[in-house]
């Protein structure tokens, strides 16, 4: 077999018809920025995500760094403050953070269940602590009540960095609606991707959300009349088109990706490769299935000779990168362990059950060398 880790072609031909004709009504309008697709999507995505605003903005990185500069304009966080993060997670979270002139404060995860303990979060806490960022990293949901009361006890904001997790639940509410905020990335391999950039904030915040729309129109309130120092970061009709067709499809993708990973849990049987903790299925929509090993660059090029493609999320840890060169002496082993060990299998609504056991087969026929 040749088993690519994500063909996004094939995803998008299964909808194809669908997303051309949203496209030429897109085109045919001649309205291409701030329009009615826009509107549609950021409506159906509120619903969705069951918040009573949805923004759309330009990419994950600006619904993370807009979210943080506003709630700077609004006093609501302090110029400076701390915030908390997972050290293992996409640099894009801790970009938000220092942009914005704040610090990031490093928590390792648990290697079990890849979450920030709460018993940590506690001990990161202080009087210069203005938010905490929560990551659904791979698409598990990473909400914990213990922390949220902890934030709500301290005054702490509460920020979702939701790219990963595109349907994700916790009990019966999505992701995205837990915290005080959540930003979305709609890169095209998320769960629920454009064909290109975009990313969107969803909140219950009505001040918040009517100071993003200004901000990510060049700080305008009204034409030309610019209250803010803002940007250009707006969701196009284009990427908006597309996305309003393939949101409704978003539960049955993320169903099926969870068919291929009880696949996965229930017949991978290699000592030398370890599968992260099990949730329940409602609680991770599986954006990227890690496993960890000792042998992970050998494992990745026995998968390879096999026809089997995969990925590294991710092998430099924020704190260890160039740019971050101040946090560079901290110890955070565990996620330093991870990004030694991580290799992501292929796992995606296009995918069908014989590739994925064929993916089995191969790791559990996988020796030490």
């Amino acid at each position: 077999m040749n088993i690519p880790y994500l063909d996004l072609k094939a995803v998008t031909a299964q909808h194809e018809e669908e997303i051309q004709r949203a496209v030429a009504e897109v085109v045919g309008s001649g309205w291409y920025l701030q329009g009615e697709a826009v509107k549609r999507f950021e409506q159906h995505f509120a619903e969705y995500i069951g918040t009573p605003y949805s923004i759309g903005v330009a990419n994950g990185l600006d619904a993370l760094t807009l979210t943080l500069k506003i709630y700077k304009t609004l006093g609501r966080i302090k110029e400076g403050a701390e915030v908390i993060v997972p050290a293992n997670t996409f640099i894009a979270t801790v970009l938000a953070i220092t942009e914005n002139g704040m610090k990031p404060v490093f928590v390792d995860v648990d290697e079990e269940t890849l979450e920030m303990p709460a018993e940590a979060v506690e001990k990161a806490m202080n009087r210069q602590t203005g938010a905490l960022m929560m990551v659904h990293l791979y698409g598990r949901c990473t909400y914990n009540e213990q922390v949220a009361t902890l934030c709500q006890e301290h005054g702490i904001l509460l920020i979702e960095d939701n790219a990963q997790a595109h349907g994700c639940k916790y009990q019966e509410r999505k992701t995205g609606s837990l915290g005080n905020v959540g930003c979305h990335s709609f890169y095209p391999g998320k769960n629920l991707g454009a064909l290109g950039d975009g990313g969107a904030v969803t909140t219950d915040d009505e001040e918040l959300a009517e100071t993003l729309r200004a901000m990510a129109n060049y700080g305008f309130e009204k034409k030309y009349v610019a209250r803010y120092q803002g940007r250009n970061s707006r969701l196009d009709e284009v990427q908006a088109a597309v996305l309003d067709v393939k949101l409704q499809y978003l539960d049955e993708d993320n169903r099926k990706r969870q068919d291929l990973a009880r696949t996965y849990y229930n017949y991978i049987d290699n000592p030398l490769v370890r599968l992260p903790q099990k949730m329940d299925e409602k609680n991770n929509v599986y954006h990227i299935f890690p496993v960890f090993t000792e042998h992970r660059d050998e494992l990745q090029t026995y998968l390879q000779k096999q026809g089997i493609q995969t990925l590294i999320h991710y092998p430099i840890p924020p704190h260890q990168q160039q740019c971050y060169a101040t946090y560079n002496h901290l110890q955070l082993p565990v996620t330093e362990k991870l990004a030694r060990q991580e290799l992501s299998l292929p796992l995606n609504q296009v995918m069908t059950e014989a590739e994925a056991r064929y993916v089995v087969s191969t790791i559990n026929s996988f020796k030490k060398f």
